[in-house]
């Protein structure tokens, strides 16, 4: 009974750091489309340029009048559901292909090749080059994050599977005539499913820096849309003469937000390891 009671605090922490980093990254989502805006986020003010952070700018404006604060929170409803969105996506393309390289046949080995080849490039590069040649739209942003994170599910899910491939329940089941679809679905994939829960949180925390860093080199927004790279470059150079609230918020929306989703993933990986013992 004592050593229950004395489990429990650990518990409640670690179900607290779920809740906190599920808050921080929800309350982002709703404020960028929920929250009222004290000032038009896409319409600067010509007579406010540079003003530091104050009661009638609680974080400042930028070099062109613009906002801060609105455009911090007005970000949010874009760069998140643009990396959550590519991380989705690409879970679910890489866990059915992760699944499917796990069978012992030539095309198991034929995507794991390919995979090779395609790993072979510099992916951040390769989105660059895919998201500016299309036309810098924001869809080619969702496209390279899937192409940045589908290679990294297929590849967990594979060594995954290829462990729990070795349990003697699956021998069982093969023994029983089960077919491979249903091996792959059935027995397979609801014993992967938290690591999948997992690597989600930790692909929309990576496609996060790819948007903010795609957008921080001028790649798919366009100015005077808000995102928070956009934003940190802006204001990156007028750091050196004292104007340093620009780049700050910004920059700590991105780390917050990033801070949060891997700490739902720490906190998920705690969880599920806890379940399978």
């Amino acid at each position: 009974m004592s050593s229950l009671a004395l489990s429990r605090p650990g518990i409640v922490r670690r179900n607290l750091g779920l809740w906190l980093g599920l808050a921080i990254v929800f309350g982002l989502l709703l404020a960028g489309f929920f929250l009222p805006l004290p000032y038009d986020p896409i319409k600067p003010d010509a007579n406010a340029v540079l003003e530091p952070p104050s009661a009638a700018h609680w974080f400042g404006t930028d070099n062109l009048g613009f906002d801060v604060f609105s455009r911090v929170i007005a970000a949010a409803q874009r760069d998140l559901p643009l990396a959550l969105g590519g991380a989705l996506v690409a879970a679910l393309i890489g866990v059915p292909l992760g699944l499917a390289t796990t069978l012992k046949n030539r095309a198991s080995n034929l995507i794991m090749r390919g995979l090779d080849a395609f790993q072979a490039f510099p992916l951040l590069v390769l989105a660059i080059a895919l998201v500016t040649l299309t036309g810098n739209r924001l869809e080619m942003v969702v496209l390279a994050i899937i192409v940045i994170q589908t290679p990294r599910f297929v590849r967990l899910i594979r060594a995954e599977g290829l462990a729990i491939r070795e349990s003697r329940f699956i021998e069982a089941a093969e023994a029983m005539g089960a077919s491979p679809a249903r091996i792959l679905f059935v027995h397979l994939l609801p014993n992967v499913s938290g690591v999948v829960m997992v690597q989600l949180s930790i692909a929309a925390a990576n496609a996060l820096t790819v948007v903010a860093a795609l957008s921080f080199l001028g790649i798919g927004v366009s100015p005077p849309t808000p995102s928070w790279g956009v934003m940190i470059q802006g204001g990156a150079r007028l750091m050196t003469s004292g104007e340093w609230w620009v780049s700050l918020f910004p920059g700590l929306a991105v780390f917050l937000a990033v801070m949060s989703l891997n700490l739902i993933a720490d906190e998920l990986d705690i969880i599920f390891e806890r379940s399978s013992r």
